[in-house]
């Protein structure tokens, strides 16, 4: 008798924490859900921060996005805001919930510490242009003397 009180005990806790996670879920996909009439434009981050990087290092980066609108999101310009800043964007519309990518490349032959901006013209709602931070340290490279000590 105790075995099957125990077995009828496990199996309604088991079927109770597989309902809470089937919740869990739930709530997770309605809050990925479009929230924008229209189209729209959420970035994973706003700003990128290089930290301290070598001279001449690879200044490729990239801005994740994701359209949380109902409709098409359209980037019709992209501009750094100098010849050393060269951003690249979709050229093809951006569905409803899917993602796109803003690539930034930053000319680190240029020494010294940098903030630029990237300017994202688009369709989204309420937000037709966006402006994107990108930030750094770009340190000289080694001196001859530094480097036969090494």
């Amino acid at each position: 008798m105790k075995k099957i009180f125990l077995l009828a005990m496990l199996t309604i806790l088991g079927v109770t924490s597989s309902s809470a996670q089937v919740t869990k879920k739930a709530k997770a996909i309605t809050a990925a859900a479009p929230k924008v009439e229209g189209a729209g434009m959420v970035f994973e981050n706003e700003t990128i921060d290089y930290g301290t990087i070598a001279h001449n290092a690879d200044g490729k980066r990239e801005f994740v996005f994701t359209n949380n609108g109902t409709k098409p999101l359209i980037i019709t310009n992209a501009t750094g805001s100098c010849g050393c800043t060269v951003p690249t964007s979709p050229k093809e519309p951006i569905a409803p919930g899917a993602k796109g990518i803003i690539g930034v490349k930053y000319a680190t032959d240029r020494v010294g510490a940098f903030t630029k901006t990237v300017t994202i013209t688009s369709n989204a709602e309420g937000q037709a242009t966006k402006v994107l931070t990108i930030k750094g340290t770009v340190l000289p490279d080694a001196t001859p003397a530094a480097a036969q000590k090494s």
